[in-house]
């Protein structure tokens, strides 16, 4: 099954079985009225909450009611899907220009451009910053497929690649975690200096999405984007763990975890003779995201635990806070962003 949070806050749930139609309903807001949408047979099981309901179920509602196509042979597993996924989507080629940005504690991040869309677009065409996953960047496919989807549409886009992800150089002995919005607002203020005259937008997955959303909740009302989407959204990071050490599941831990240590053994001499709490040979050798977590990122952020690092980064806590058009889509079958994570009752009343 598949789900979707949609969010200023609204939120859709869609399900990957033919069931009976379904209803889709407005929840009331002091300004509008309970009313009832009947999706039709062919369409997947849809559930909307959220107070965003009104503004933005119109212009889904064509793209809505189209039949549901499962992709033939794998659409019956969940993991049968994520590792299809991984090792045969197609990447797109796409020629981009790199800019890298130095912030203000002395780090550095990439961002990678459309080549040619300088010359291509006008200064007000729309801006989509895109900021992958753990561990992800401009090379992985699903990027790469956003992408070039938005730039037919006309849209400008730049893939905000974190400190040492998609190659992104590392100039200090601090990486990028959930709990640091420094890089995210920098990177957004720096893209809208640089294009005045346009309208920024931003779509963020799993981790990304994560950090996404809770920028949002901090900007509040101040924020430069004029809408963001949220993509398989852990949102509560003490779930999402749990879940993680369990089952097949762990062939995704492991993976990340791995991941992650090449990332830092590129660049471990910057972290030699690190003292305090830090256990750098954990973080290099690390079996799991948490050990990586345990090693490096939750003492370079000041947190006490991990756990400790998981409850105060968790963008579940974010959301009532949102005030700008947001769209979250979540697989209620996703194996790491778990769909008891969601904070429906939060999203209900945005």
């Amino acid at each position: 099954m598949a789900k979707l949070s949609l969010g200023s806050t609204l939120s859709f749930s869609l399900s990957r079985h033919t069931r009976p139609p379904v209803t889709a309903r407005h929840v009331p807001t002091p300004l509008t009225m309970t009313t009832t949408k009947t999706m039709p047979i062919h369409h997947p099981s849809l559930e909307v909450i959220g107070g965003g309901c009104d503004r933005f179920l119109q212009a889904l509602h064509a793209t809505l009611r189209l039949p549901y196509k499962p992709f033939p042979l794998i659409a019956w597993n969940r993991h049968v899907e994520t590792i299809f996924a991984a090792f045969f989507r197609s990447v797109p080629q796409v020629r981009l220009r790199r800019e890298c940005l130095q912030v203000k504690d002395g780090g550095s991040v990439a961002l990678d451009w459309v080549s040619g869309d300088h010359r291509r677009l006008t200064p007000d065409s729309p801006i989509l910053i895109l900021l992958p996953g753990l561990t992800g960047g401009s090379q992985d496919s699903y990027v790469r497929h956003m992408l070039t989807k938005a730039k037919s549409k006309g849209w400008r886009v730049v893939v905000f690649n974190s400190r040492g992800c998609g190659d992104s150089p590392v100039t200090t002995p601090q990486f990028y975690s959930a709990s640091f919005l420094g890089d995210t607002s920098e990177v957004v203020e720096h893209v809208g200096a640089r294009y005045p005259e346009a309208n920024l937008y931003a779509v963020g997955w799993s981790l990304g999405a994560n950090i996404l959303v809770r920028y949002l909740g901090q900007e509040s009302h101040s924020c430069r984007l004029s809408g963001a989407v949220s993509l398989c959204n852990p949102f509560n990071l003490v779930i999402a763990d749990e879940d993680f050490h369990k089952g097949f599941n762990n062939v995704y831990d492991k993976a990340l975890a791995r991941a992650l240590c090449k990332i830092f053994q590129k660049h471990a001499l910057l972290f030699e003779d690190m003292e305090g709490e830090y256990n750098i040979p954990l973080a290099a050798t690390a079996k799991s995201v948490r050990d990586f977590d345990e090693g490096l990122t939750r003492v370079s952020f000041g947190f006490k635990s991990v756990d400790d690092y998981y409850s105060n980064s968790s963008s579940s806590d974010s959301i009532k806070h949102v005030q700008r058009p947001l769209l979250c889509i979540q697989a209620e079958n996703d194996p790491i962003a778990p769909s008891r994570a969601i904070p429906r009752e939060d999203i209900k009343v945005c």
